[in-house]
């Protein structure tokens, strides 16, 4: 086998001890208060704590300079009760085991939360893609989907872009699959370009959740979302950007924006596309004319109507939930809010949308692909936008009615909602010896 199948305990130089991962201890001190609510029976409990199966890599590169590197390379699958594991994967430096098995048990939870027929899992490479040259992205993608290939599949576990990966990084992943198997294999593989069986509306998909679920919130605190409703949003990326995009398109003004070099803000209101051509012209957002600059720490501070958090996880803590001034947090990351600063930011009267939900759109549109994929039949972009607006609209409905009968803050009645669906599958399933 050309990885390892490792285990929590086990430390081999790249493993990290998860137990005192931040991420990883946040989730699961959040599925412990869930847990509690509920009474979640305890077998189902210590089962969810820790990730079915783990397999690390080590990924041989020809760099273009001629030398080999290798890089440390992870796929994750925590639970797949309710179907085959989804979830992204990610070329990060900062990857590592602990982060990834902590995404994968989010992931388990976003897909029962939503009602997909999913499992949880997830995939990393630790890397700094800005750095590769494309020829080097592809030989390690292609490499990486080599030395996994045995781990996924349509039917047990399929990936998906996340941070550092696109929709060419996924056609490289099928293509290297389907050479293995000897046949296309579409369905190993959702985010793909529409040419070899994406889907439409995929690429918008996350950011385009996260503004429903906005519309959904505003609608329950009486907010009337237009012209005078600001937005700042951390990170510009796939979701940051697209966030935006769609929000301002429904009339709100959009007052901050960052990426890496920080962050541009004009209460005013700044044109999105602007920002998108000056980015592509100048890589990052830094120097963006008519505009003040500031740091990524200082925008989460600005005050603002809605704040969405796009960026990476931790980036709202106890150290700065004080001084957060939005009404509605938007968590378009994963993992942006610590289980204190939540606590903090609901006695305040901030109204959070936990990324569980917030940020379940990529994976609702991803299980359109591949339920597209497998039928060989594809829908228009505005059937899939209509659907996704049903399902995530269903699911923000659930969690919102767990919050109000049970007394219990948004990020908590998700993870209710969550465990109470999937415990229930896994105790009808119940427990091979």
């Amino acid at each position: 086998m050309a990885g390892k199948i490792i285990h929590p305990e086990e430390h081999e130089g790249v493993i990290v001890d998860w137990s005192n991962h931040p991420l990883y201890r946040n989730v699961l001190d959040i599925l412990e208060g869930a847990a509690r609510e509920i009474n979640l029976d305890r077998n189902c409990h210590s089962r969810l704590m820790k990730p079915r199966r783990a397999l690390y890599v080590s990924i041989p590169v020809r760099m273009d300079d001629g030398s080999i590197q290798a890089f440390d390379g992870f796929r994750v699958h925590h639970n797949t009760t309710l179907g085959p594991g989804k979830g992204g994967i990610r070329f990060h430096p900062e990857v590592n085991l602990a982060e990834v098995a902590a995404l994968a048990m989010l992931m388990t939870l976003k897909n029962s939360l939503v009602r997909l027929p999913l499992g949880g899992a997830k995939g990393g490479v630790a890397c700094d893609p800005d750095k590769m040259s494309r020829r080097e992205k592809q030989s390690l993608t292609r490499r990486y989907t080599s030395e996994i290939h045995m781990f996924i599949g349509p039917d047990k576990d399929i990936p998906a872009p996340d941070v550092g990966t696109d929709a060419q990084n996924m056609a490289w992943l099928m293509d290297t699959y389907s050479s293995h198997i000897g046949y296309a294999v579409p369905g190993v593989v959702t985010g793909k370009p529409i040419e070899i069986g994406g889907s439409l509306g995929r690429v918008d998909a996350t950011g385009r959740g996260v503004v429903y679920c906005v519309i959904e919130a505003a609608k329950r605190l009486g907010m009337e979302l237009g012209e005078n409703t600001s937005v700042a949003i951390q990170g510009f990326g796939n979701v940051g950007f697209y966030s935006a995009k769609i929000i301002a398109s429904i009339g709100c003004k959009v007052v901050a924006v960052s990426d890496v070099s920080g962050g541009v803000y004009n209460p005013k209101g700044l044109d999105i596309e602007e920002l998108r051509q000056w980015i592509q012209t100048n890589k990052v957002l830094k120097g963006f004319p008519n505009a003040e600059f500031v740091t990524n720490e200082q925008l989460l501070e600005l005050p603002c109507d809605v704040l969405i958090p796009a960026a990476l996880s931790n980036q709202i803590t106890e150290e700065n939930a004080d001084r957060i001034k939005c009404k509605i947090l938007a968590e378009g990351a994963n993992g942006p809010t610590t289980r204190v600063a939540s606590k903090i930011l609901h006695e305040k009267g901030v109204f959070i949308i936990p990324d569980i939900l917030a940020n379940a759109g990529g994976v609702i549109v991803s299980y359109f692909e591949w339920v597209q994929g497998l039928q060989n039949f594809f829908w228009s972009e505005k059937d899939v936008n209509n659907k996704l607006w049903e399902i995530i609209t269903s699911a923000f409905n659930r969690v919102y009615e767990c919050s109000t009968q049970r007394n219990i803050g948004m990020r908590r009645a998700a993870f209710v909602v969550s465990l109470d669906h999937l415990s229930r599958a896994m105790l009808l399933r119940g427990f091979y010896p």
